[in-house]
Formats: C-alpha cells, sequence, structure tokens
C-alpha cells in the first residue's frame, strides 16, 4: 500500500502543477514519482497496513506485477515529452490521469474481495476514458472515447450483476470464503450464473473476443502514447486480477467455467490474426495484435502449475516491453506524417535505424521468434498448456495464430527496410530520450529472450 500512496501523491502532484502553469513539469514530477515507487516496492510492506489487509494485501506477486507496471509506464512517461508535445495545454493532466489509472491497476494486484476488485477496476477504466478522447479535435479521438465508456459501462453493469449474484449465494464479497462455497456447493445455480458475469466483464477489460469490438476502434482513435499505455499496463492489471479471481475466488468451481474460457480463446485467436492481416494502418494492426495476445496470455489458465504466476508475469513483461519499443516507431511517423499506413514508414530504417530495429526486434518477439523475450514467454505458456486436458488443441491454435501474425509484422519490417527510398527528412531526428528507450527495449528483449532466468533476479525474486 506505500507504493499505491506514492503513486497517488505523484499524481496528485503532477495535477495540481497545471494549476499553476507548470503543466510541462508534471512529466518530470511523474517520473521521479515512479522511480520512488520502484524503489519503496523492492521493500517490505510496513506492519501499519497490515489492519487492511482483509481488503488488500500486498504480496510477493502483488509485488511482482507492481514493479513491472511502474517499469512499463516509466518507459512511456519517458517517451511523453514527444508524444505529447501537441498537448501543451493539459499535459498536466494528462500525465496525472495515466498516475491515477495505475494506481486502479495497482488496486487490482492485491484485491483481497469483490469490493476491492470494483474500485480498481473503475478506478483503472475512468482516466481511461478521459485519455482516450485526449484529441479534442479529432473526431476519431471523440468516437474512441464515447465508444469506450459506453462499452465500459455495460461492462461494468455484468460486472455488478455477478457480484450480486456471488454476494447472494456466499453472503460474503471476500475471495476465501468465495472459494470455500464454491468448493463445497459446485453446482449453485445462483453462484455460477454470478461466475460466467463477472468473467465476461473481465473479458472485456482485457478484449477477449467476443467481448473485443471495442479495442480497434478505441485503440486507433486514441492518441498512441495512451494506446501503448492501455496495451501494455491496463493488459497486465486486467490479466492479473482475472487470473487472481479464477484461480482463488472461483477455483473451486474450475470445471464450470473453463471450457467457456477455451471458446473464448479460440474465437480470439483466430478472430484476431485474420483480421490483423486484413488492416492497412499499422495502429490497427497493433489493436489487433493486442487482441491475440490476450488469447495467448488466456493460456496461462490451462494446465496450471507452481509456476503460472511467474510465467504470466514474464510473458506481460516482454509483450509490454516490445509495445513500448512497436509505439516509439508509431508515434515518431504519425507525428511527422499525420497517419499511421504502412506506407507511411517506408524508408524508416534509414533515417532512424534504431527506431526502426526497435521496433522490428519488438514485432518478431511479439510473433514469438527465437531469442526474444516474447518466445521464451509463449514456449513456457505452451508447455504449460500441452499438460491439461484440451490443451493440445488450444495450442494448435495459438502457433497457427503465431504463424499468421508473422505475416502482418512482416509487411510493417519490410516497410521500414527494404524500400530504396526513404519518406523521411535526414533533419527529422528523434530525441537523446527515445533512442536510450529503444537501447534499453532492444537489450531487454534480446537478454530475456537468451536468459530469461535474469527477470527472476531483476524482479527481486
Amino acid at each position: 500500500m506505500s507504493v499505491l500512496i506514492i503513486v497517488f501523491l505523484t499524481a496528485v502532484v503532477a495535477l495540481f502543477s497545471g494549476v499553476f502553469e507548470q503543466g510541462k513539469f508534471a512529466r518530470y514530477i511523474g517520473i521521479l514519482g515512479l522511480i520512488i515507487a520502484l524503489w519503496v516496492s523492492f521493500m517490505p510492506e510496513l506492519s501499519f497496513f497490515g489492519q487492511y489487509r482483509h481488503m488488500y494485501d500486498y504480496t510477493g506477486n502483488a509485488a511482482l506485477f507492481t514493479k513491472i507496471s511502474i517499469v512499463t509506464t516509466l518507459l512511456l512517461f519517458f517517451l511523453g515529452g514527444f508524444a505529447f508535445s501537441n498537448h501543451r495545454s493539459h499535459q498536466s493532466e494528462l500525465y496525472a490521469l495515466m498516475l491515477f489509472a495505475l494506481c486502479g491497476g495497482i488496486i487490482l494486484f492485491g484485491y483481497q474481495n469483490l469490493v476491492t476488485l470494483f474500485l480498481g477496476v473503475e478506478i483503472l477504466s475512468i482516466p481511461l476514458y478521459v485519455m482516450a478522447g485526449a484529441n479534442k479535435t479529432d473526431l476519431r479521438s471523440n468516437e474512441a472515447s464515447i465508444k469506450y465508456f459506453l462499452m465500459g459501462a455495460f461492462a461494468t453493469g455484468f460486472l455488478l450483476f455477478g457480484i450480486a449474484f456471488i454476494y447472494g449465494s456466499t453472503g460474503s464479497f471476500d475471495l476465501y470464503k468465495i472459494q470455500d462455497f464454491g468448493v463445497s456447493n459446485p453446482k449453485d445455480g445462483m453462484f455460477i450464473l454470478g461466475v460466467l458475469l463477472i468473467l465476461c466483464a473481465l473479458a472485456f477489460k482485457v478484449a477477449l473476443a467476443p467481448f473485443h469490438m471495442w479495442s480497434p476502434d478505441v485503440y486507433y482513435g486514441a492518441p498512441s502514447l495512451i494506446t501503448a499505455f492501455m496495451a501494455s499496463v491496463v493488459k497486465i492489471s486486467g490479466f492479473f486480477a482475472l487470473f487472481r479471481l479464477m484461480t482463488i475466488g472461483f477455483g473451486g468451481v474450475t470445471a464450470e467455467w473453463i471450457n467457456v474460457f477455451g471458446v473464448f480463446l479460440i474465437i480470439t485467436l483466430l478472430l484476431a490474426n485474420v483480421m490483423g492481416l486484413a488492416q492497412t494502418n499499422a495502429k490497427r494492426m497493433l489493436a489487433y495484435s493486442s487482441v491475440s495476445h490476450a488469447g495467448y496470455i488466456g493460456l496461462v489458465f490451462f494446465g496450471m502449475t507452481s509456476l503460472s504466476t511467474y510465467n504470466l508475469a514474464f510473458y506481460l513483461f516482454a509483450y509490454a516491453l516490445s509495445t513500448v519499443g512497436v509505439f516509439m516507431a508509431l508515434i515518431y511517423v504519425e507525428k511527422l506524417k499525420r497517419e499511421t499506413s504502412f506506407g507511411a514508414f517506408k524508408g524508416l530504417a534509414k533515417t532512424e535505424p534504431l527506431l526502426a530495429t526497435a521496433a522490428a526486434i519488438s514485432m518478431l518477439s511479439m510473433a514469438g521468434i527465437p531469442l526474444t523475450a516474447g518466445f521464451m514467454g509463449k514456449f513456457a505458456l505452451f508447455s504449460q498448456a500441452m499438460n491439461s486436458k484440451h490443451g493440445v488443441f488450444l495450442v494448435l491454435v495459438a502457433v497457427l495464430g503465431s504463424a499468421v501474425s508473422i505475416a502482418y509484422y512482416l509487411r510493417l519490417i519490410i516497410s521500414m527496410f527494404f524500400f530504396k527510398e526513404s519518406t523521411f527528412k535526414s533533419s527529422e531526428k528523434v530525441t537523446v530520450t527515445y533512442n536510450i528507450v529503444g537501447v534499453f527495449v532492444i537489450a531487454s528483449v534480446v537478454v530475456l529472450g537468451i536468459f530469461p532466468d535474469l527477470f527472476a533476479r531483476l524482479f527481486g525474486l
């Protein structure tokens, strides 16, 4: 909870920096606050907060996912100076909203009951509705905001209905009491209905098909840095919240929901990759790529072992790094060309070789090419899923999806590297910050792909 308080106070200070017309400093305030929060996250929780453990418990798993989210948010803040240069009048609000959304994510890493789950989901979601519409003069951004808000409201309704059914059955919001009820009453109709409603609500939050309809338009219309935040930090938070709920709270009735979840994964893996192949815009392609990765990540629920949480964390961190690497290039191209079609990236490698290389390696990692962190993440999840009842079929679908994804990632790589004529002016250079982040992403993706055990050492496991 110490980390949560630090991030919250940082958000408040960043927000009020705009009141004194010092919004340009909000980014630096956020970076400083996130560095302090990351440092504190490696320390034991203060005993004072023990009295709140029935609602929020900062366990080892909560600490691990908190560190991953903070590192990812920190990288995005480093990119913000260039990405938000057109938002000078309200930079402080955007950075503050990102930090407030991160607060919701941190709550989801340690929630102990369904009330805290609901609070975390809403604190995470509401700032995103606003940030998606940050480009106020862009109709696509306005559409993204209202569509995300309306669809999010439906998902919240499903979540509340599900919580009501669960409480009506068990008489408790506590995850472990709910688990005990499920073990002793695995066929209770009201309880199972509540489980399925909550599963659908959280499937919306992580963009699992068929609840993904909002994501391509929202990701496409939102400012690119916000899209990167949604595709990385929000997905990390949503998936661990889903994982924690389904394995602890609803672990006693796994047989009642696991097949439904398997159907969601099959639809997600097939639909998202086929739709990604049909895209002509890089940003929309990355939106469908994000949906497809929700399908790969969902394999963590099959053949679960004591290493499942670690495998989930590794994959999410590898995917978050790759997302930052790709969106660096997309932000740069969008700022100069005011579009994100595949053609807009032609010749990027000739003008900005480091930026293009970071994007290319990141997409190869997303595709699961060996010697990248993404390959090791997929290998761990696929190997685990193979040990489950229907795991072989699901892994075959996932491998097929990965094979298809290589095609649309290669289209963007070809645009960047294999065109003789560059459409970029040599005078248009990225900032030093982008080059530093690019080097960090390349090194992290490659090193974790070769030495995956380093992940545990870096995050104090």
